[in-house]
């Protein structure tokens, strides 16, 4: 009979319904129940993607004996990660403070008031190489819990009350010699110089990335890198080795096994240091944020690869990933069905070989990516050596460092070597190299696409969706600048994902974000970051097509965003609204990791907003922001890259660049491609378009009233402190004022 998990919206949740395990979803009832009972809860964090989630949930969760010791003795809860990102980050934190790592599963023991008291992450069923299994803990536990409960609960107390402290005052602060702290300024030039050489030292010079395996591709470390480039200057020697870091890690992973090289995007990280064998799940807030690193590398380089390698992530997530009205979904698993035996590997049709009823399909993780020698042969004839040469591929596989044993005999594509040098090794000229290269890649998508896919979470999350708006938005700025709206596939996308959540995941009676969507809006209100990262998003898409009602609809939620998020006390942004009583403590994150820091992309958002807009109190905001954060960001500026590039941003005088005319034109085009063809100075655009959006904006900063084109249909205004230089025509003379 299908638990309480049967009914919920989360994919992940639903993958537990069926088990004999007694779940609760994360509410009243679940504590209230645990209260009447008197018993402790057991809480399991997952994501539907997750391999190990998926190995704990079959040997443990499916299980039922396990089940029968979990149902006498807990009350169990399941919450999925992504539709609370808050208490993952709570238990989280705890976990990682008290065992010294983290990762899921997470699995928490807590009081019936939701306190922790024990936890860690995956847990063998059984007890294994003198590590006790899961079972025995539940019951180790139970009996503690029956014999020392009053010393339990006193130590969860102590534990809330040390996150309750840290949450309010942050870490402490080293004070040397009774010394003053530095100005703002100074503190901030330190910490850039200390991060930069931080992250020189990491650099992998050969392999690209930041220190050994397993390798993640961390879009913030790179955004910090090219801010560094942008503001030193890319020919300086700073600015020259922080695009060689950044650009030569982007270069590796595209030619590594992380990247799809079949059907475009990127998996989550790579297990080795070479970025060849990765973890296989795809998550949209990667592809979001890693299309953004290679737009910039773009940028920096003029090198048309990059470019081209954000194409494929764009396609990947308009083919996979995008819900018919619009919406991103959230992500693929890493597992899949294994295909049965057939002559291209994909899966084979007639009777099953005993006679007998068809057997459950096997699930391996990367099952839908991998690849035989001999597949690719027969699927490529006279073609497959020129492929294999190119990508590695060998009759036993060659994948070195498989652990688990999961890859025996298979291929896991990763480019060799330049393209040029296969050429040559072939004796083609490059063009036809490269057309052979394609044909092949296509061919094999073709035969990939018959293989059973990766299950799809079809949750539409609206921070990684306000991620994937920045992204296209950018992706139009930098691959279309020039085309007009109507033929701009990139801002198309972008729009239609922004319609949708203002139509499903926005209510404008009560003024309130959503967090998800699926089947119908869930009833989770927002988090910080889906307020945070949205108003990014929508604020980038104003600068890419200048439709006004995303810079109003910004300036709505972040007033929102301030009522429900901010701390008057210390400065900054919670991660929970404040009048949720099942969070025992509202932390605030203080690292930028696989996505940025809510507080890190707000802070940028407040100085963008006092830019653009002179929103009342935004500046104040930001810098508070900042202070709140200062320890962290001055002791250890690695772990917040991202809120240092918010923070120089912060410190320098308001930018802004009017355009005005017809956004229709091909001058006022001409002049927007200008813009973004070059890593540069962030500067915050506006568009005086002589109608009800210029006498809005006018209403928030009036030197915008007077801006008309000059000389032309299309005029650009370089402003500074909002007194603006000359007016320019032509994209030559903007550029050289930029």
């Amino acid at each position: 009979m299908p638990n309480r998990l049967a009914t919920e919206k989360s994919p992940y949740l639903r993958q537990h319904a069926e088990n004999p395990v007694a779940w609760f979803p994360w509410g009243d009832e679940a504590f209230a129940k645990a209260r009447a009972e008197q018993k402790p809860v057991f809480l399991s964090i997952g994501y539907s993607t997750c391999h190990w989630c998926h190995v704990m949930a079959h040997e443990s969760f499916e299980n039922a004996a396990v089940a029968q010791v979990l149902n006498a003795d807990y009350i169990s809860i399941k919450v999925d990660r992504e539709e609370r990102p808050d208490l993952d980050r709570l238990y989280m934190t705890y976990v990682q403070q008290t065992t010294g790592h983290g990762g899921w599963p997470m699995s928490v023991w807590l009081t019936p008031e939701g306190k922790p008291f024990h936890g860690g992450t995956y847990f063998p069923p059984d007890d294994r190489h003198g590590r006790p299994g899961f079972v025995t803990i539940l019951r180790a536990i139970t009996q503690h819990w029956a014999n020392e409960r009053a010393k339990i609960e006193a130590g969860a107390e102590e534990i809330v009350q040390a996150l309750r402290r840290y949450a309010t005052e942050g870490p402490a602060r080293e004070v040397k010699d009774g010394a003053a702290e530095p100005p703002l300024h100074e503190a901030a030039g330190a910490a850039f110089d200390k991060c930069f050489q931080y992250f020189y030292e990491a650099h992998d010079p050969v392999r690209g990335g930041f220190g050994g395996a397993p390798k993640f591709p961390r879009a913030a470390t790179l955004n910090f890198l090219f801010r560094v480039a942008a503001l030193q200057g890319a020919q300086s020697e700073a600015g020259a080795e922080a695009v060689k870091m950044a650009a030569g890690t982007l270069q590796r992973m595209a030619e590594g096994g992380i990247h799809d090289h079949l059907g475009g995007g990127f998996h989550r990280y790579s297990v080795d240091d070479r970025w060849h064998v990765p973890h296989f799940e795809k998550m949209l807030y990667d592809q979001a944020q890693i299309a953004l690193n290679y737009l910039e590398a773009r940028q920096a380089t003029g090198v048309e690869v990059y470019a081209w390698v954000a194409r494929g992530i764009f396609d990947y997530v308009a083919r996979d990933l995008t819900h018919p009205r619009g919406g991103f979904y959230s992500a693929e698993d890493a597992d899949s069905s294994v295909p049965m035996a057939g002559p291209q590997g994909n899966r084979a049709g007639g009777p099953p070989a005993s006679g007998g009823a068809t057997p459950k399909p096997e699930h391996a993780e990367g099952a839908f990516y991998v690849w035989t020698k001999d597949e690719i042969d027969a699927v490529l004839g006279a073609d497959a050596e020129f492929f294999n040469a190119h990508f590695g591929v060998r009759a036993g596989g060659n994948v070195h460092e498989d652990p688990q044993g999961e890859f025996k005999g298979k291929n896991v594509l990763m480019q060799q070597r330049p393209l040029a040098r296969t050429a040559q090794d072939f004796k083609l000229e490059l063009p036809a190299a490269a057309e052979k290269l394609l044909t092949c890649l296509e061919k094999l998508r073709v035969i990939r696409a018959q293989r059973p896919r990766p299950p799809l979470d079809d949750k539409i999350i609206t921070a990684w969706n306000g991620l994937m708006i920045s992204a296209l938005a950018k992706g139009h700025q930098v691959l279309e600048g020039a085309a007009r709206p109507d033929d701009s596939p990139y801002l198309q996308a972008a729009t239609r994902a922004a319609e949708f959540l203002r139509a499903e995941l926005w209510d404008e009676e009560s003024t309130t974000l959503y967090r998800s969507w699926r089947e119908g809006r869930s009833d989770i209100p927002g988090f910080a970051e889906d307020y945070a990262f949205l108003i990014q998003g929508l604020l980038d898409l104003y600068e890419a097509g200048f439709e006004v009602r995303w810079l109003q609809w910004a300036e709505q939620l972040q007033a929102r965003m301030d009522a429900l998020f901010w701390d008057d006390s210390r400065g900054g942004y919670f991660n929970s609204r404040a009048d949720d009583a099942s969070v025992v403590v509202r932390l605030k994150e203080d690292y930028d990791g696989a996505e940025p820091a809510p507080n890190s992309v707000a802070t940028m958002n407040l100085v963008r907003l006092d830019w653009m807009l002179g929103l009342s109190g935004a500046r104040d905001k930001a810098l508070a922001t900042v202070g709140a954060f200062r320890t962290q960001w001055s002791s250890h500026p690695h772990a917040l890259p991202q809120m240092l590039c918010a923070l120089e941003l912060a410190l320098e005088p308001p930018r802004t660049v009017v355009l005005a005319g017809d956004a229709s034109t091909v001058e006022f085009r001409a002049l927007t491609a200008a813009l973004h063809a070059q890593l540069g100075h962030r500067r915050a655009l506006l568009h005086a378009d002589g109608g009800v959006a210029q006498r809005w904006l006018a209403e928030r900063r009036a030197y915008l009233a007077a801006l008309a084109p000059q000389g032309g249909p299309a005029t650009a205004f370089v402003c500074e402190e909002f007194a603006c230089r000359e007016p320019v025509n032509t994209p030559a003379a903007l550029r050289a004022l930029l």
